[in-house]
């Protein structure tokens, strides 16, 4: 399995390179979010390789959060390793998740390939995952975040309104962040 190269672009279009490893030249899909921040011949990618009984490729990745992205929809059934793809060139990982923490169908819709039935399905299938692919974040604060929600959502409140909720919160731990967040959601 290859998860990553280190090589020098001899070919290059606006969602496919040719790398060449040590004499070894091979062909990697990329978004246009990654190809437009290319800026050199020489490159490091993190690549996701699909083997499939006829073919193998690979979709390379200069962000980390970004590969988060396309991995987490490609698991998603009828999403395959195109529409992650354009998914990808259309947002970045951080707007992708106001998306989804949105439920917001009409922008998702924006992805080519990606009609209402679609883009309702993806949506409902990742609303059980919290997608936090912001990688500037602090992590201990992030996941802090991710437990207030989550404790508040089995208190019976709504995603939606959580987030806005918490967003404004400045505690740094769950039970300080749960305690503010449920005296702003009182108000």
């Amino acid at each position: 399995m290859i998860v990553g190269l280190i090589g020098k672009i001899i070919k290059k279009e606006p969602t496919l390179l040719n790398v060449n490893v040590n004499g070894i030249i091979y062909e990697i899909f990329v978004s246009l979010n990654c190809s437009s921040k290319i800026i050199s011949d020489d490159v490091t990618l993190d690549i996701t390789h699909i083997i499939r009984e006829d073919s193998q490729t690979l979709y390379g990745f200069l962000d980390s959060s970004e590969k988060k992205l396309f991995d987490t929809v490609i698991k998603i059934n009828g999403v395959g390793p195109k529409v992650a793809l354009a998914i990808c060139s259309t947002f970045t990982p951080s707007s992708f998740a106001q998306i989804v923490n949105e439920n917001d169908v009409s922008m998702l819709k924006r992805v080519p390939g990606i009609g209402p039935k679609g883009a309702s399905r993806i949506l409902v299938e990742l609303s059980g995952i919290v997608i936090d692919l912001n990688a500037e974040d602090d992590s201990s604060s992030n996941s802090a975040s991710l437990e207030a929600s989550l404790a508040l959502e089995s208190l019976g409140f709504k995603k939606d309104v959580l987030a806005k909720v918490l967003k404004t919160c400045t505690s740094t731990n769950t039970s300080d962040l749960v305690k503010e967040a449920l005296k702003k959601l009182q108000k």
